[in-house]
């Protein structure tokens, strides 16, 4: 019952479907009325498997839930389609309709935000939605014809959708995350492959020229391939602080609000959507000389006495962290942790040149300090992010970095990392 199962049970019920909505935990009133009174079967129960049998000519799985789900095994034994909210949505868009979708293992909401917001200066018909947090089965119905939809899609969606189809798909980048849920590597890279399924010739796959990992995936898909590199000459690349798209400087990296290769390459990957769509140079500049960033990624939140606090909520892997300790050079104290996924932190030892305490909490918090002992950084162990945080301040000094980058899932403690980061930013702005 979290975000996109409500939505697409409210989308479903519009047309004389028969719904059972199913959770492990007790909901929120107020939504179970709504829902209730939309004619909707409510069960909380934890034997989720009994509910399932030969009555039902769909289950939709929330990406949450993996695939071994007994009810999920279950639905399948009996011929059950699986699919996922994305899926059903697909399938109430007009055929006219433009569909972009970006994913990878980092960057995601990012470049998303951007190819939405820099296409905004073309066309009024655009729609943003999935999993930057907006259900698609929610805006669906208001998606005109000839509309243009930019979609966010992780892996997690990607694993039931079958008949879904985009005409550009982006892949940003692929490194070694949510193995727990996939299993192994191999099979999550093969899971984010399908954001090119159903793709011919006429349709566009932007890629990472510099991730061997997206070269080698996606080697035989049939897609028109626009290539992007921070390192080397590609479609369009990074070269003397420049950004070249078909041999034209588009824009001065000096000129973009926003810094980092991370965040350059994202941009490349929104430019050459927005060229796509004919948006202009000048308003692509516009547009990245104001642009901020997204909430909760490496986000600026403020400056107390000379230490500057950033809310990085978002990085729930390695990756991620590594990418926000990059951004800065000054002395950095660093708040990690959130949920244990057996996955090892060694990746993040060789970014650590510039961080002098690592503060860590929750579910990981002794993992974490026994990362920080083996790296000679200091170490403070706490209970939870107020803690953290007010410790973090404490211990600062003038032009110090105080970075909210737990490299894990939030879910030890909050529902979602959205929830983290905006506590996060509630305690620092009540620091004196």
């Amino acid at each position: 019952m979290a975000r996109s199962g409500i939505a697409v049970s409210k989308l479903l019920c519009k047309y004389n479907n028969d719904i059972t909505i199913t959770d492990l935990k007790e909901q929120n009133e107020d939504v179970i009325n709504e829902l209730q009174q939309l004619g909707i079967n409510i069960v909380i129960t934890s034997n989720q498997d009994e509910l399932v049998n030969d009555s039902y000519d769909l289950i939709v799985k929330n990406p949450a839930i993996k695939k071994d789900n007994k009810a999920v095994v279950k639905a399948k034994n009996l011929n059950i389609p699986v699919i996922n909210e994305i899926e059903v949505s697909y399938k109430f868009l007009k055929d006219n309709v433009k569909i972009i979708a970006i994913t990878g293992s980092n960057g995601k909401t990012t470049t998303t935000t951007m190819v939405y917001e820099m296409l905004k200066y073309t066309s009024n018909n655009i729609y943003l939605a999935g999993n930057i947090g907006i259900p698609l089965s929610s805006i669906v119905e208001d998606v005109k014809d000839n509309g243009i939809l930019v979609l966010e899609i992780s892996d997690h969606q990607l694993c039931d959708m079958y008949e879904f189809k985009t005409n550009i798909s982006a892949l940003t980048n692929l490194s070694e995350v949510h193995i727990d849920f996939h299993d192994t590597y191999e099979n999550y890279k093969n899971i984010k492959k399908k954001i090119f399924n159903n793709h011919t010739f006429n349709d566009i796959a932007i890629l990472n020229k510099d991730n061997k990992d997206v070269i080698d995936l996606t080697n035989d898909i049939p897609s028109k391939k626009i290539f992007f590199s921070s390192k080397e000459k590609a479609d369009i690349y990074l070269e003397n602080n420049k950004i070249i798209y078909n041999n034209e400087v588009i824009i001065d990296c000096n000129d973009i609000r926003i810094k980092g290769i991370h965040n350059y390459e994202n941009i490349m990957i929104a430019i050459v959507i927005a060229k796509l769509f004919n948006v202009s140079n000048n308003d692509i500049k516009d547009f990245l000389s104001k642009f901020n960033g997204v909430e909760h990624r490496i986000e600026y939140v403020k400056t107390i006495n000379g230490r500057k606090f950033y809310n990085d909520s978002k990085s729930t892997n390695n990756k991620a962290t590594i990418t926000a300790l990059n951004s800065f050079n000054e002395p950095t104290i660093l708040i990690m942790g959130g949920l244990d996924r057996n996955i090892p932190f060694d990746e993040i030892s060789n970014y650590l040149t510039n961080v002098k305490y690592i503060i860590s909490y929750g579910q990981t918090k002794n993992k974490i300090a026994e990362f920080a002992n083996k790296n000679n950084v200091k170490s403070i162990v706490v209970d939870n992010l107020n803690e953290a945080t007010n410790k973090a301040y404490e211990l600062s000094d003038v032009n110090d970095i105080i970075l909210l980058s737990p490299a894990c899932a939030s879910w030890d403690q909050y529902p979602d990392f959205e929830t983290r980061g905006i506590e996060f930013k509630n305690i620092v702005n009540k620091l004196k």
